[in-house]
């Protein structure tokens, strides 16, 4: 019945996310009350983190084959996350803390060249461009440093990232919550009387 179906797929998807808020939770208050520690295990933090989202991932994409035809991309995002996981496990810790700081730097990087020619496109039409170009610079300039100073690069990304996890964690949980009102509230109305 299409009715069970709708609510297998809220029931899922709900738990799912009382995982991951738990988990995300619990690893961003151990990251920030044990910051030095927590260099030693982010690399397996990340490897399981890609492991678990992977996971969640690919059982949403099956979960929305039957009301999307892009559940594809979500399933590739999944087996992608999962394959990184497993390398991050077997060239542990190389490979999970080289991706943290080559991710970051390669953010900063690309963020700073769009901000300095977002810059320039701005000063062209005479629109106010030196705060773009001043955070362009800044951006890029962190960037470098990132490259050339991955310990300091690896501390930062504890903090922001445990902090992330905190905040992501719990916007998953009343996430959890609201899907569970609109459980209940759907369920209901399926199962009331119709009214003539």
């Amino acid at each position: 019945m299409v009715t069970d179906d709708i609510e297998g797929m809220y029931h899922r998807i709900k738990w799912s996310l009382v995982l991951r808020g738990l988990f995300g939770t619990a690893v961003g208050v151990f990251i920030l009350a044990r910051p030095v520690d927590s260099i030693a295990v982010f690399a397996l933090v990340i490897a399981f983190w890609a492991l678990i989202d992977g996971i969640s991932g690919i059982v949403h994409a099956f979960d929305l084959r039957a009301i999307s035809s892009y559940w594809w991309v979500m399933l590739i995002s999944g087996l992608v996350s999962v394959v990184f996981g497993v390398a991050a496990l077997y060239l542990y810790p190389v490979l999970s803390l080289s991706f943290a700081v080559a991710w970051t730097a390669f953010w900063l990087i690309t963020a700073g060249v769009l901000s300095i020619y977002i810059a320039f496109q701005e000063r062209r039409v005479g629109v106010s461009w030196g705060w773009t170009l001043a955070l362009g610079l800044l951006t890029l300039v962190a960037g470098i440093l990132a490259v050339m100073y991955p310990g300091i690069t690896l501390a930062g990304l504890i903090g922001v990232i445990g902090g992330f996890a905190i905040i992501g964690g719990i916007v998953r949980l009343v996430a959890a919550a609201r899907l569970q009102s609109f459980e209940h509230r759907l369920g209901q109305a399926v199962r009331s009387p119709a009214r003539t």
